[in-house]
C-alpha cells in the first residue's frame, strides 16, 4: 500500500501562500470568512470545518502540484471553493441546496474582480459539496472530486468526537449516542475518489475508526 502522503502548511502559511503554490494569496477571503460567515460557531459546519477542508484541499494541490496535474490558477479556485462551501450554512439538517445557495452568495458578494473569470468554476466545485451527492464523484473533474474527499476526511479527524457525534447531533436534533450507533455504517461506505484521498485517508484509518465507534459505543451501552 502506498504511504501517507506528507502534509504541512499552517493555516497562516497556506493563507499567505508562503510556499508561492498558487496564484496569488488568501488574505482577502480569510478575512471575509472570518469577519462576516455567519456559521462559525455552528456545531458542526463551523469555522474550523471550513478551515480543515481549506487544509486538506491544500495538501491535494501540493500531492498534484507536484505531479503536474493542477495549475497554479486551479489551485487557487479549489481553495477559495474549500474557503467557502459552507458559508453562511444554516446548521440544520436538510435542504443542502439552500446551504449552497447560501454560499455561492457569500462567495458572489466578495469575489475580487481577478477571480471573475473563473467564478464558473469555483461555483461548480462548491455544488459538488452539496450532500446527499446527485452526480458521483467519478464523473466530476478532478478539483470537485478533491474537495469531495477533503469534506469527507473530517470523519477520520482527531476532533471526530466532538466535531462529527457531537457536532452533528446537535445539528440534526439527535441524541451523541444516536449519530455514535450510525457511524460504523457511514464509515464502511466511506469512498474516496482521488489517489490523494486514498493516500491521505488509508483504509486502515478507516478500520480503526470503525473500531472506535464500536468500542465506544459498548462502553456507553454497558453503562447504561
Amino acid at each position: 500500500m502506498a504511504p501517507k502522503c506528507a502534509v504541512r502548511g499552517s493555516i497562516p502559511e497556506i493563507i499567505r501562500n508562503d510556499e508561492n503554490l498558487y496564484e496569488g494569496n488568501l488574505v482577502h477571503y480569510f478575512r471575509v470568512v472570518f469577519n462576516h460567515a455567519q456559521n462559525l460557531q455552528n456545531p458542526y459546519h463551523n469555522f474550523r470545518h471550513m478551515l480543515h477542508v481549506t487544509w486538506a484541499c491544500f495538501q491535494a494541490c501540493i500531492y498534484y502540484g507536484n505531479e503536474g496535474r493542477l495549475s497554479p490558477r486551479q489551485m487557487r479556485n479549489l481553495l477559495i471553493a474549500a474557503l467557502f462551501h459552507d458559508f453562511d450554512h444554516s446548521g440544520m439538517v436538510g435542504n443542502d441546496d439552500l446551504n449552497i445557495q447560501r454560499s455561492l452568495r457569500g462567495f458572489e458578494k466578495y469575489i475580487l474582480d481577478e477571480d471573475r473569470p473563473f467564478d464558473s468554476d469555483i461555483r461548480k466545485m462548491i455544488w459538488a459539496t452539496m450532500y446527499p451527492y446527485e452526480e458521483k464523484s467519478e464523473g466530476l473533474d478532478l478539483c470537485s472530486q478533491i474537495i469531495r474527499d477533503a469534506d469527507l476526511g473530517q470523519a477520520l479527524s482527531v476532533a471526530w468526537i466532538q466535531q462529527v457525534v457531537f457536532g452533528l447531533a446537535a445539528e440534526w436534533g439527535k441524541k451523541p449516542i444516536e449519530v455514535l450507533r450510525s457511524q460504523g455504517q457511514f464509515h464502511s461506505s466511506l469512498r474516496f475518489a482521488t489517489e490523494w484521498g486514498r493516500e491521505m485517508f488509508p483504509q486502515e484509518d478507516v478500520d480503526a475508526k470503525i473500531a472506535e465507534a464500536r468500542e465506544l459505543q459498548e462502553l456507553l451501552e454497558e453503562l447504561s
